[in-house]
C-alpha cells in the first residue's frame, strides 16, 4: 500500500532487460552510440516532429533547469504555476541554471495556468527596470493530478507567442496525461504550441531516464553545452538510452502510464464509495483526499504510505499517486483498511 509517490516503485522488466543487454561490448561514449540515434529517431517519429532534437538526461530537474535556461536569459522571467514543480521541488534549479532568471509564479485551480490569468500578468509593458517575460512553464499532468487538453495548451500557447514567450511543458507525467485525454503526442505538443517538452520516463517504469525534446533545432547547440557544463551529459549514455527505447518500444510507456491512470481511478472512485472527500481532480495517476485523525491512524496502522499534510478542518490532507506497479488488490487492501 505504498502510494507516496510514483517515483517509489521499480523499474519496468522491460526496462531492466534493455540495460543488462545494453551492457554487453563497446560503443562510442557521450551519446554517439547507435542506442542514442535509434532514441532520437524514435522520438522523431512518435511526434511527427521530423526536425526535432532529443538530448537524454537522468533527472526532471536537470531536464527543466537546462530547458529553461535554453529559453530564459538571466534578466527574463518564466511563468508558471505557484505550486509547479519547478517553483516548489527543484531548490531553485531553474534559477540557477539560467543565471538568475526569475519564476513569476500564477495561480489557477488544480494547479492550471488559465489564459485569463496568464493574460493578466503579461498586461503590463516591461521596461529596462524589470524583468523580461520570456518563457512560459505549463505541468502536464499537473501537482494535483489535473492534465490540460489540448485546446488548454493551445491558447495558452496561443498568448505566449503573442507576447514573445516560449513554452516549455514539464511533462514528468506526460505519458499520463496522453492515456488521460486520447490525445497524440504531435497534438499535446508541438502542434499546440509547444517549443521545448520534458519528456520523463523515471516516474513512468524507468530507472533514470529523462528526454528534452526540442521542437526548434535552433536550440539545439544552447542545450548541448548547457548539459554538459552542468554535468549531464554520461559518459556512458547507452544505459540512459536502453532505458528510454525500451519505454518507447511498441507503446509500452503509455500502457504501464495507463495502468497507473486506472489504479488512480480505482482509488478515487473506491474512496468516494466510502464516503472520504477527493479533494481534487483526479484525471491522471495522483489524487487528494481528506482523512479524519482516525481514519489516517488506521491507515497508517495498516502499513498504507502516503503523504499527509494537516487540514485546516482537522485530520489531513493526503497525496496519493497510483504507479505503473501498483496492483489492484494494493487499492483494495487500502479501501479495506477505511
Amino acid at each position: 500500500m505504498i502510494f507516496t509517490s510514483d517515483n517509489a516503485s521499480g523499474a519496468a522488466p522491460e526496462v531492466m532487460a534493455a540495460v543488462v543487454a545494453a551492457n554487453e561490448g563497446y560503443t562510442m561514449p557521450y551519446g554517439d552510440d547507435v542506442g542514442t540515434a535509434r532514441v532520437e529517431a524514435m522520438v522523431r517519429e512518435i511526434f511527427a516532429a521530423p526536425e526535432a532534437r532529443v538530448f537524454l538526461v537522468a533527472t526532471g530537474t536537470a531536464a527543466n533547469a537546462l530547458a529553461l535556461a535554453t529559453l530564459a536569459p538571466p534578466w527574463g522571467s518564466i511563468l508558471c504555476h505557484r505550486i509547479a514543480h519547478i517553483e516548489v521541488d527543484e531548490c531553485g534549479a531553474p534559477e540557477f541554471f539560467s543565471g538568475g532568471a526569475k519564476l513569476a509564479l500564477l495561480d489557477g485551480d488544480e494547479a492550471k495556468i488559465t489564459p485569463q490569468g496568464l493574460e493578466a500578468a503579461l498586461a503590463p509593458q516591461a521596461s529596462v527596470h524589470n524583468v523580461q517575460p520570456s518563457a512560459l512553464s505549463i505541468t502536464q499532468a499537473t501537482e494535483r493530478g489535473a492534465v490540460y487538453g489540448v485546446g488548454e495548451v493551445a491558447a495558452l500557447a496561443a498568448i505566449a507567442g503573442r507576447h514573445g514567450l516560449r513554452v516549455h511543458m514539464d511533462g514528468t507525467r506526460f505519458a499520463n496525461a496522453l492515456v488521460a485525454t486520447n490525445a497524440t503526442p504531435a497534438a499535446m505538443s508541438h502542434e499546440a504550441g509547444v517549443d521545448v517538452l520534458c519528456l520523463g520516463a523515471t516516474k513512468c517504469g524507468a530507472l533514470a531516464a529523462e528526454a528534452v525534446v526540442l521542437f526548434d533545432p535552433s536550440l539545439a547547440r544552447e542545450f548541448e553545452l548547457r548539459r554538459k557544463r552542468g554535468g549531464h551529459l554520461f559518459s556512458k549514455m547507452r544505459f540512459v538510452a536502453a532505458q528510454m527505447e525500451a519505454w518507447l518500444t511498441d507503446g509500452l510507456w503509455l500502457r504501464l502510464a495507463g495502468h497507473a491512470n486506472a489504479m488512480g481511478a480505482r482509488l478515487a472512485d473506491g474512496l468516494r464509495a466510502k464516503g472520504v472527500p477527493v479533494l481534487s481532480a483526479a484525471e491522471a495517476n495522483l489524487l487528494f483526499a481528506h482523512f479524519s485523525d482516525e481514519q489516517h491512524a488506521a491507515l497508517q496502522a495498516a502499513g498504507a504510505r502516503y503523504y499527509p499534510d494537516p487540514a485546516p478542518e482537522g485530520g489531513v490532507h493526503a497525496r496519493l499517486v497510483a504507479s505503473f506497479a501498483t496492483r489492484a488488490e494494493d487499492v483494495d487492501a487500502l479501501l479495506a483498511a477505511l
